[in-house]
């Protein structure tokens, strides 16, 4: 009894004193306090693997590499929704590398920008230019389903290039075709090029046997030229993979409650073709 009592008393010792000694500390920072970030690489280049970026570094600090490259009309992070890097608010030098012929990579953009603390939104457009930086629009308004009526969200960015180098300096309306009326239906206020709508309701209708479903349907889209007046001129006018002259036409599968990044970028009048790439927010 005597030996138990005593391994009992030295095991509490022990543990005392290793409890003493243990201090336990969480090295973090508040996210709040934080610049959020996603990266968009649309810079109108054809869409081929040897113009994907393999390599990016943030402050010095690389995020992607060849084994997950930032490709084409993409964004990083990927691979899911709602994911954003954190840095530091103030100045951030953002580097990006291609891949060489001798398996090395090649600086291809070296750029300062500043931003801000939340959500946000950088956008390459032009390898020799710093990225534009807009808002992401968080935190997101909520709004509930109301029988067969619901809503997706979209929101329409314009970096409309006319052809090399020239961005183009059309003002633009985006539109949607609504499932009720058949007419179309203005997404925001137009926008002139780096300028975005914000995140803008666009109504789906479910159809009756999908009352208990998440519920998706097909959209079509339609872009339009305002003038400074902002009145609508016409069609906006792009090349096809033809080489002809056509009015903008596209649709997507809209699904009630998600919000997707539209980003209409690459040439209007030449090859790489326009098109807008969505991404997924929510």
């Amino acid at each position: 009894m005597k030996v138990i009592k005593y391994l009992s008393l030295i095991l509490a010792v022990t543990l005392m004193a290793s409890c003493e000694k243990q201090t336990i500390e969480y090295d973090a920072e508040p996210i709040g306090e934080m610049a959020e970030i996603q990266l968009h690489y649309i810079a109108p280049v054809t869409a081929v693997a040897a113009n994907n970026i393999t390599r990016v570094d943030l402050n010095n600090q690389m995020v992607a590499n060849n084994k997950a490259p930032l490709s084409t009309y993409n964004a990083i992070p990927s691979g899911s929704v709602g994911k954003f890097y954190v840095v530091n608010p103030g100045t951030l030098n953002i580097k990006m590398y291609k891949l060489g012929k001798v398996t090395i990579d090649s600086l291809v953009y070296d750029q300062n920008v500043t931003v801000t603390k939340g959500k946000q939104n950088l956008f390459v457009h032009d390898m020799t230019l710093p990225p534009t930086v807009i808002d992401n629009g968080y935190p997101y308004i909520r709004r509930e389903t109301v029988e067969t009526d619901s809503t997706t969200w979209v929101k329409f960015y314009n970096f409309l290039y006319e052809t090399a180098g020239v961005p183009t300096t059309l003002k633009l309306q985006y539109q949607y075709i609504s499932h009720r009326t058949n007419q179309v239906v203005n997404i925001g206020s137009p926008v002139a090029f780096g300028e975005s709508t914000g995140w803008q309701q666009v109504l789906l209708i479910k159809l009756p046997n999908e009352l208990v479903t998440a519920g998706s349907r097909r959209i079509d889209y339609r872009i339009k030229v305002v003038d400074n007046n902002g009145n609508i001129v016409g069609d906006l006018q792009v090349r096809n993979a033809s080489g002809a002259m056509v009015s903008y036409a596209d649709y997507w599968t809209g699904t009630i409650g998600r919000r997707v990044h539209h980003i209409f970028c690459g040439f209007r009048a030449a090859v790489p073709v326009s098109a807008v790439r969505t991404f997924t927010a929510l």
